[in-house]
């Protein structure tokens, strides 16, 4: 009677984690970021338009909306968030909390069609108090802004030899590949690093320097450390940045 007890016990631990996952995944605004990576994508796709015949035109399309397939990319997340965070209840309660929601919608806002648009020559640049600074580099140290923002660059930046090396197999060798990939992820992040401080100064903007500090807080307690190293990971997940997943390979193999 009791290992059927530990049994049921065990399982309703193991569901009440699940959801725990899933409402993580929904209150840090994951969905949201997901619609505005889709926005940008269009508008990545379309820059393309003018200068390929149609018909490469349509082939990178096709071929990049099945690899940011909105589904995909959040089975890929979702699946890698709950594979690399052990322990969700942390992150959740502050996202969950007053601060955590201001947080999300600073975030969301700062990632929207309108404000990149706004944005398209550059952030101008933001006169702060040395206090603020200094909290702001705290965060830019905690946060893996630097690398999530070459992510993303290099997975928009990507659709067209995408699509180039499924017309052509073997076009490019995969060792040749993965080193082009690198090259490009180290120079994006050494770009945005440069302006780091600067960019996390607009985005949190409408944070008081208490709020700032308390954020830069759960960044570097042990539970934000756990999140935002899980979240690197799912959002390479998400965006297939090695090209290994499952959900690529049926795409590959129908261009």
């Amino acid at each position: 009677m009791r290992a059927v007890f530990a049994l049921f016990m065990l399982l309703c631990s193991f569901a009440a984690s699940a959801d725990d996952h899933d409402r993580l995944y929904q209150a840090a605004g994951w969905p949201e970021q997901r619609a505005h990576f889709a926005d940008a994508l269009k508008a990545a796709q379309q820059r393309y338009q003018a200068s390929l015949p149609p018909a490469v035109f349509q082939a990178l399309v096709d071929n990049s909306n099945r690899r940011f397939a909105a589904a995909a990319m959040d089975r890929r997340a979702q699946a890698a968030l709950r594979a690399e965070l052990a322990d969700p209840r942390p992150a959740l309660q502050f996202f969950e909390s007053a601060l955590g929601r201001k947080v999300v919608a600073a975030e969301v806002q700062a990632t929207s069609r309108e404000r990149l648009a706004a944005h398209a020559d550059g952030l101008p640049p933001v006169q702060a108090e040395a206090t603020r600074r200094l909290l702001i580099r705290h965060l830019a140290q905690a946060l893996p802004a630097t690398e999530a923002g070459a992510e993303v660059s290099l997975a928009l930046a990507g659709v067209a030899a995408d699509s180039l090396s499924s017309m052509v197999p073997g076009l490019f060798g995969g060792g040749q590949t993965q080193m082009l990939l690198q090259s490009q992820r180290e120079r994006l992040q050494q770009q945005i690093e440069g302006d780091i401080d600067n960019i996390l100064l607009h985005v949190y903007s409408g944070l008081s320097d208490p709020e700032l500090e308390e954020f830069a807080a759960f960044a570097e307690s042990p539970g934000g450390k756990a999140y935002y190293q899980a979240a690197l990971a799912a959002l390479r997940a998400a965006l297939a940045a090695e090209k290994g997943g499952s959900d690529l390979q049926p795409a590959q193999q129908g261009i």
